[in-house]
């Protein structure tokens, strides 16, 4: 391929090709993805739907780096994820991902601020920068007047603005969602979402799994799956 032909392709933040996963069950071989191909850009909030049981979050957790697939390749910027060894792989998922799981996996002995700090843990900034860059990103999700607070002294929708504030603390380009409005009612889910779009305006690229069809109006694309395939891709028109 001549050099010009290369500066002419299109570079996308995250490229999927050809991942699929087998589990051993017994003396049976189970795909949880049998194969999927996308590409997701710089900037996009894109949903995952499907059914349980369809690979949605066994995709999410390889896209974060968390679990090697049996086939395919995971391009994160121009990155082969998989390609890298062990402690390479968690120094990118310490830089790249920001991960909201779907039960919040709060520390339930630590403060909102303790809890917000610990991915900060491995990176080397000094304490008291720790501490200021968790207070900026609770008040970013309206929780200032709760840092002292301990997880069980929290509503759900509280808990899960931690989570998000945990997740994006140390200011990682990428933010994937297992479920996140999965266990909260509908008023505390749309103030969820909307603190997601806000962060997404802001240029964070949001990847959320979700199986609530009325939480894609707040993404710019959906990509649907079935029994560990991709079936369809569609743009939400905002319009």
């Amino acid at each position: 391929m001549q050099a010009t032909d290369r500066q002419n392709e299109v570079q996308h933040l995250i490229e999927v090709h050809g991942v699929g996963k087998d589990y051993q069950m017994g003396d049976s071989v189970v795909s949880a993805i049998k194969t999927m191909d996308f590409f997701i850009d710089d900037g996009e909030f894109i949903t995952i739907v499907g059914q349980s049981g369809s690979g949605k979050s066994t995709l999410l957790s390889i896209l974060g780096g968390l679990n090697h697939p049996s086939r395919g390749r995971v391009l994160v910027d121009s990155l082969d994820v998989y390609g890298l060894g062990s402690e390479q792989r968690a120094d990118f998922r310490s830089e790249y991902i920001g991960i909201i799981f779907q039960s919040f996996q709060l520390i339930p002995y630590l403060t909102v601020l303790e809890n917000v700090k610990l991915p900060m843990a491995i990176t080397g900034i000094k304490a008291g920068e720790q501490d200021e860059m968790a207070r900026a990103v609770l008040d970013k999700v309206g929780l200032a007047d709760k840092v002292a607070r301990l997880p069980d002294q929290l509503s759900g929708g509280e808990q899960e603005r931690v989570a998000i504030a945990r997740a994006i603390v140390n200011r990682p380009p990428i933010l994937l969602a297992d479920e996140p409005t999965g266990n909260l009612d509908s008023d505390t889910a749309t103030e969820v979402m909307r603190i997601l779009q806000q962060l997404n305006a802001e240029g964070l690229t949001i990847i959320m799994v979700t199986h609530n069809a009325e939480s894609c109006k707040y993404a710019r694309r959906t990509i649907q799956v079935k029994d560990g395939s991709c079936l369809s891709h569609f743009t939400v028109d905002h319009r």
